[in-house]
């Protein structure tokens, strides 16, 4: 009777704690199962940090947390940080961050001489530069590295590659690994089918091209380890300014002895009407480009920024040179 009692009284207490919402064996079970795997979500996305970086100075950097709050003091550094879906971790950009419009919304720090006090105050995690960058900015790049700032040095890109690593290097930086990476491989593909298009170009049919930078009485273009030059490269064409090195400056004649087949400025947002005035110089008219009034002019920032939109300014480049061979839907 004892016995038949103590079961009544442990079904009882068991009916008890389910109305009060007690657990079960096997509800206390699930639970846990529950919690271990809440903890194991966790503890993959804390995986990755702390990071070391070997940067674009050669030097290592080991970023201990995800970053929260980043200032970027490079406009190709900012794209960048956009197209990885940083937007909402972005707190600071420079004067010349235009592109994407949501970047003209954040704080700005200033220009080259960006605002040391200014950067501080938005309590950044981490500060986006390039190595260009760091001989033009180094006594306030030191004031922000004695602050305790976290500073990503990337390579100063003037290649697609060098370009694909410096978008790598951020995703590796912040946490979107997986992002930069899905970004790259569109833009090797994006390169890939230029690339092939371009190749039914016979060698009679190359175009030699004059990249114009800068108008008189300063003129700049560009020679080879430029973004430019590599693009003509992939489409088939030859830089007329092949032998020189990066950016250099040339007289009028120089250029006209060149007798290019197409020429190309960079600089029609802020000299008015950049190719009539080419179309107009003294002395030009023989210029193969000015007879056949081959002169236009492409967006400065898609061919000369390193970052995702630089598969644009090829593109851009290709229908200018070759719109027999290139067109919008390519």
């Amino acid at each position: 009777m004892k016995k038949a009692l103590l079961l009544t009284m442990t079904a009882g207490m068991a009916a008890a704690l389910a109305a009060c919402g007690g657990e079960t064996e096997e509800e206390q079970g699930q639970e846990s199962s529950e919690q271990e795997s809440s903890e194991q979500e966790s503890s993959e996305q804390a995986e990755g940090y702390p990071v070391t970086i070997t940067d674009g100075m050669g030097e290592e950097i080991t970023i201990e947390e995800e970053p929260e709050n980043i200032v970027s003091l490079l406009p190709s550094n900012t794209e960048i940080a956009f197209a990885l879906g940083l937007g909402d971790q972005i707190v600071g950009v420079t004067d010349f961050d235009t592109y994407p419009e949501e970047a003209q919304e954040k704080q700005s720090v200033g220009g080259l001489d960006f605002d040391v006090e200014t950067v501080l105050s938005l309590e950044p995690d981490l500060i986006l530069t390039d190595s260009s960058a760091v001989q033009n900015s180094e006594e306030g790049l030191n004031q922000l590295e004695e602050a305790g700032a976290e500073i990503l040095v990337v390579n100063d890109a003037t290649s697609f590659e060098e370009t694909y690593n410096t978008i790598n290097m951020i995703g590796q930086a912040t946490g979107t690994e997986e992002e930069a990476s899905s970004i790259v491989e569109t833009m090797e593909e994006d390169v890939a089918s230029i690339e092939e298009t371009a190749s039914a170009i016979s060698e009679e049919d190359r175009k030699t091209v004059w990249v114009e930078v800068d108008a008189p009485p300063n003129i700049f273009t560009t020679g080879q380890n430029t973004f430019m030059d590599e693009m003509l490269d992939i489409i088939q064409a030859d830089n007329a300014a092949a032998e020189e090195e990066g950016w250099v400056p040339y007289t009028e004649e120089d250029v006209v002895a060149l007798n290019p087949d197409v020429i190309v400025t960079t600089y029609g947002f802020r000299v008015e009407n950049s190719t009539e005035n080419i179309l107009n110089r003294d002395g030009w008219s023989d210029v193969p480009a000015v007879e056949s009034e081959e002169v236009h002019d492409l967006d400065s920032d898609l061919v000369s920024r390193p970052g995702p939109r630089l598969t644009d300014g090829l593109q851009q480049m290709a229908e200018v040179v070759y719109p027999d061979v290139f067109t919008e839907e390519q």
